[in-house]
């Protein structure tokens, strides 16, 4: 197991470095000009070259990319190009919001998904069979953003004045204390440094540092602004879950043992759980591993619907502004986490299903 980690882990290293040098040269061959995006249009010449040799980007861009693998080797990500503030502080600033965000889609994904994708298979060929993979192609095709607007439509203007509102954007309402865990607790970490940086990171997710800190109104209402774009960014993987579980249980639930196992008398419902659905878990574990990376690299469009500020909508600011430094870190950030997930999802499979072993 120890140098299967090892050999993953080192396998990483060109991964990160090929994907940084592929986003590094991409974004500085678009069309666009930096300098019009961010000061405008009216921007005369003589203030463009003064901002192009000021940021670094009169330089060849062989010469630039040597300079910035320099830094990120020495774990600097640069400054904002537009915001001219260290990109490690707007990803300890913006990264809580994507995280929280996507771990609440999948939760809900999951909570849908599974038990949709069983009750499906174990009534095959009925009508629940057929309605919930007519619901799940359409899950799949279904755009996020239309989603997110319906969603908002329904709940925040129709049924404003039931008590199945719930608010149309942001992260918290106006007046709600959000103090920081650690603050409460006490603790004095200053505003600088590593331990500052992962406490104030942890701190900025609302549900949990509300969790933290018993403050129970800041719960109710970070959990009210998250299940509508939790809802939006979640459907796509709900849909594709419930045609896995689907699938993966069907496979099963032919299998000799399972007869064997009714034929031994065991109740419908322990054939299902015990028998059928530990032992399609593998490929489900599969599909929600990718689905958790999908989640945080496709947040963009709903944290742009939903106004909040979180990797996906900086990111989406930044390429609009034509913003390299925070595209190129912000990329690799989440390649990153693709390739951790992965990584986890490998070594889970030794853990499931002991035929397996990790060599």
């Amino acid at each position: 197991m120890l140098q299967y980690l090892i050999r993953r882990l080192l396998a990483v290293i060109p991964v990160l470095f090929g994907i940084l040098i592929v986003t590094f040269i991409i974004a500085r061959v678009i069309p666009g000009d930096p300098c019009k995006a961010i000061l405008g249009e009216k921007a005369t010449p003589a203030v463009c070259e003064r901002f192009i040799r000021e940021k670094g980007l009169d330089k060849p861009i062989p010469e630039q990319l040597f300079i910035y693998m320099g830094e990120v080797l020495r774990g600097d990500f640069g400054n904002s190009i537009r915001m001219n503030v260290p990109v490690t502080r707007l990803l300890i600033e913006r990264l809580p919001t994507t995280v929280e965000l996507s771990l609440s889609a999948l939760l809900v994904s999951m909570i849908f998904g599974i038990p949709l994708g069983v009750i499906s298979a174990v009534k095959h060929n009925s009508w629940i069979d057929v309605v919930t993979m007519v619901w799940a192609n359409i899950g799949v095709s279904m755009p996020v953003f239309w989603l997110g607007l319906m969603l908002m439509y329904v709940f925040s203007l129709l049924l404003k004045d039931t008590p199945f509102w719930l608010p149309p954007s942001g992260r918290v309402s106006p007046g709600i204390p959000t103090t920081p865990f650690f603050v409460v607790w006490g603790w004095d970490v200053g505003k600088e440094g590593f331990l500052a940086g992962f406490l104030i990171f942890f701190s900025r997710m609302n549900i949990l540092n509300a969790l933290l800190t018993s403050n129970w109104k800041l719960l109710r209402d970070a959990t009210e602004h998250l299940i509508l774009p939790a809802m939006a960014l979640g459907t796509i993987p709900m849909a594709l879950i419930a045609r896995m579980t689907r699938s993966a249980m069907l496979d099963v639930l032919g299998q000799d043992y399972i007869r064997t196992a009714k034929a031994k008398g065991l109740g419908k419902f322990g054939v299902i759980v015990k028998h059928a659905f530990s032992n399609a878990l593998l490929p489900l574990i599969t599909v929600i591993g990718l689905s958790l990376g999908g989640l945080l690299g496709g947040a963009v469009l709903t944290e742009t619907v939903f106004g909040l500020s979180g990797l996906g909508r900086t990111l989406y600011e930044a390429i609009t502004a034509r913003d390299y430094v925070i595209v190129q870190s912000f990329t690799v950030v989440i390649a990153i986490f693709y390739v951790t997930i992965n990584l986890l999802v490998d070594i889970s499979y030794a853990y499931l299903d002991p035929r397996i072993r990790l060599n």
